[in-house]
């Protein structure tokens, strides 16, 4: 496999629901980073991509909050009934504390999710880190496929050693940007929020999200995505400017965008 042959499906991102998808253009086999979305939009985003919901070889959890969780069941249920079955890999603490992985575990192959460890999976290597969120367990993942890499890293409030470690040198880095620090301080969040929000087990912000971009610039990165965007707390366009300024700075190249809630966007 040659450079570029991993494709990163953002299928929804945001507060309202998430779900990821990483193809290993070889095998044409793939990932589910949570399902938080329905099974209507899970097909018609998988058609859009241009990906085979048949060649679907697992799920990964990456918390058991149910912005990322609540679609589980009913994708797996419509799997099921293609004969499709993929392997549902989550952390012990998340399957006890979730109801919607709980309602599936006599549904589907459930494994315990190696955080610090790593999978082998759709033909590639996952590499799981811990992240810092309010949630049971949280994580994240580093996907490689011959000499080609993705980082993969929301939900946290902070950059773990591990997490700055295993997002070093990818191609592909969907990154965390969630909120503008003044949108959230003047937004209707109650304060408990806000603080919740702007902790160090809440969310990365757009600033915290270029500062930290900075230190993985590579030669070998091209993509950055900005990812789990807040849509009462900051806007599509700042986080954009945000990363796009960190890369100007260092005069990198890497081309940045915003994934969305509510339509797909395919990186190659």
């Amino acid at each position: 496999m040659g450079a570029g042959g991993l494709r990163l499906h953002v299928l929804a991102s945001g507060s309202r629901g998430n779900a990821a998808i990483v193809e290993n253009t070889v095998t044409g086999a793939g990932v589910l980073v949570d399902c938080g979305i329905c099974k209507r939009d899970f097909l018609a985003r998988c058609d859009e991509a241009g990906f085979d919901p048949a060649k679907l070889a697992a799920i990964l959890v990456t918390h058991d909050h149910t912005d990322h969780t609540k679609g589980v069941g009913v994708v797996l249920r419509g799997l099921a009934k293609q004969g499709v079955e993929p392997t549902v890999y989550v952390d012990d603490a998340v399957r006890a504390a979730s109801k919607e992985i709980e309602s599936v575990e006599d549904a589907c192959d459930l494994r315990a999710l190696p955080i610090g460890g790593m999978l082998s999976v759709a033909g590639m290597a996952v590499h799981v880190f811990g992240t810092s969120h309010d949630a049971a367990s949280s994580c994240g993942f580093r996907f490689e496929g011959g000499d080609d890499a993705v980082g993969f890293m929301t939900d946290t409030g902070r950059v773990t050693g591990a997490a700055h470690e295993a997002l070093t040198n990818v191609r592909i880095l969907a990154l965390e940007s969630n909120h503008d620090v003044q949108m959230l301080a003047d937004g209707p969040y109650p304060y408990p929020v806000k603080r919740r929000v702007g902790s160090d087990a809440g969310h990365l912000s757009n600033d915290q999200a270029a500062a930290e971009l900075e230190t993985l610039l590579s030669d070998r990165l091209e993509q950055v995505v900005a990812m789990h965007i807040s849509q009462n707390n900051n806007t599509y366009r700042l986080p954009v400017d945000a990363l796009a300024a960190a890369c100007a700075r260092m005069s990198h190249g890497a081309r940045v965008q915003a994934a969305y809630q509510s339509m797909l966007v395919s990186i190659r």
